[in-house]
């Protein structure tokens, strides 16, 4: 897809504002049933589309990523525009300066349509918890797009974007890709910068990107990777075009399946179109083993645990003091009139504790507050050893599993999801059934290994056509083999 209109654009076959003129018709045709975007930002596309097309006349070389239209997740900053993260308590935010992957992709002069819809702090599995509106289903409108990037997954999906930024901290990139039929990459913990992006879990989160194909994947990888003095995190790798390392031939390769992703809980129609994509990689030469990540059954519980914890901590600074929204109910009067020896008390006690409770209640959505409540009790006198360090040492029996696995495979394929997109409404009131959606893809965000999903197939459900992904697991910094092999299933 990148690669098609980028031959486009340098053979002179249309320009950059003819492309995202098109693309922003497709937004206004279709973006009121869908609800993918929060914030458009249309002066600004235009201004870089019609500087990439300057640069074309000129005779100038351009990169794959130059002038194509992409979307960005709304908890990554975008400087000078409103970065709300789904939430009411940012809704005036104005981010004051550029995420690194938004700056990494301004130099590449890539075109920015505008900022995608998402669960509120990225924290759901649905997008049925943004603050502002619900993302539909491009295959389905009454079924869930996946979270928590569901915006950018439908937006890519339903033509509003050729491609997306999305986050991922426990399969939020993933998963929506599996919903709505599209791919979905999460790179290895470290390979791309996470300063400018509104943290929930420091320790799982990711960015990556969200496209059409696997080769597109890769060209974005190659823009957003590397060492930024900005996130210590971030770790040092030289600069690689992934889009080079697509090999079709993986005559050899061990794939291997974990018996723990095929138990009780996966969806029959599912578990069908997973065997067939098997049986596809083994018609191309792989090799088929059978795997154990004993520790797998522990995974969603640990992933709950800690990451509620780390949200708990990285949202206290929400308190309608430092920014975002304020509600201060209380009378300037009630407190001058206060005699000067009391004042201070009575500001701190009083007025300050109201409106960071006040600022909190009206501010914040149910999901957010309760895992806000889970990680603070996690975290707490008295549960700390029992449950968050608990949590820290199962985690790593799991990355230790996935060390072992690849001992004896090059690579590890599962389901992305146990089931197919369900519909609106289906799974708010049991948040435990909801949290279940992921149950296949926090292992990665744990051991911090890189995942993509793959379109596998579709199921019918009810007269719909719903996607079906396949999530491939790779080794540590290994996203070229992860991206071979995803891209070799889609060819022939």
């Amino acid at each position: 897809m990148i690669r098609k209109l980028h031959e486009k654009l340098i053979n002179n076959e249309t320009t950059s504002v003819e492309l995202t003129e098109e693309y922003f018709d497709n937004i206004k045709k279709r973006d009121g049933e869908i609800g993918a975007y929060l914030t458009l930002t249309k002066d600004l596309a235009l201004d870089q589309a019609r500087a990439v097309d300057d640069k074309i006349k000129k005779g100038e070389k351009i990169n794959l990523l130059e002038g194509i239209p992409c979307a960005v997740k709304d908890n990554i900053f975008l400087d000078g525009f409103r970065v709300t993260a789904g939430s009411k308590i940012l809704d005036n935010y104005i981010a004051p300066y550029d995420a690194t992957v938004v700056k990494k992709l301004k130099e590449r002069n890539a075109v920015f349509l505008g900022k995608t819809n998402l669960d509120e702090f990225a924290m759901g599995s649905s997008n049925e918890n943004s603050a502002y509106q619900k993302v539909k289903n491009p295959a389905d409108s009454e079924r869930v797009p996946g979270g928590s990037s569901g915006g950018s997954a439908a937006a890519v999906a339903s033509d509003e974007a050729v491609w997306a930024l999305g986050s991922d901290t426990g399969g939020s990139i993933r998963q929506p890709a599996s919903f709505c039929g599209v791919v979905g990459l999460k790179p290895t913990y470290g390979r791309v910068s996470r300063y400018g992006l509104i943290a929930m879990a420091s320790s799982l989160d990711q960015i990556g990107p969200i496209a059409k194909t696997v080769e597109d994947a890769a060209i974005i990888l190659s823009g957003l990777a590397g060492e930024d003095k900005m996130d210590a995190t971030s770790a040092r790798s030289s600069d690689k075009l992934y889009e080079n390392y697509l090999d079709a031939d993986i005559k050899g390769i061990r794939i291997g399946v974990p018996d723990e992703y095929l138990k009780k809980g996966l969806d029959e129609k599912v578990r069908e179109k997973f065997d067939t994509a098997v049986e596809k990689f083994k018609k191309k030469g792989a090799i088929i083993e059978k795997i154990s990540l004993p520790h797998s059954d522990y995974s969603l519980p640990v992933y709950y645990i800690i990451m509620t914890s780390e949200a708990s901590s990285n949202l206290a600074r929400f308190d309608g003091i430092k920014y975002g929204l304020r509600i201060d109910d209380r009378a300037k009067s009630d407190i001058l009139s206060k005699k000067a020896g009391s004042l201070k008390n009575s500001f701190v006690n009083g007025t300050l504790l109201e409106t960071y409770l006040d600022s909190r209640q009206y501010g914040l959505g149910e999901e957010v507050k309760r895992r806000i409540m889970l990680g603070t009790y996690a975290l707490s006198a008295g549960y700390y050893d029992a449950y968050y360090l608990k949590a820290q040492k199962v985690r790593a029996l799991i990355k230790n599993d996935f060390k072992k696995a690849f001992e004896k495979v090059d690579i590890i394929f599962s389901p992305t999801t146990p089931e197919a997109a369900f519909k609106f409404g289906e799974k708010t009131d049991d948040p435990l059934k909801m949290y279940l959606s992921d149950i296949y893809t926090v292992t990665a965000n744990l051991a911090g290994v890189p995942a993509i999903s793959f379109s596998i197939g579709e199921i019918n459900e009810e007269g719909s056509k719903l996607p079906v992904g396949g999530q491939l697991m790779g080794k540590w910094f290994d996203e070229e083999n992860l991206l071979r092999m995803a891209h070799a299933f889609g060819v022939g």
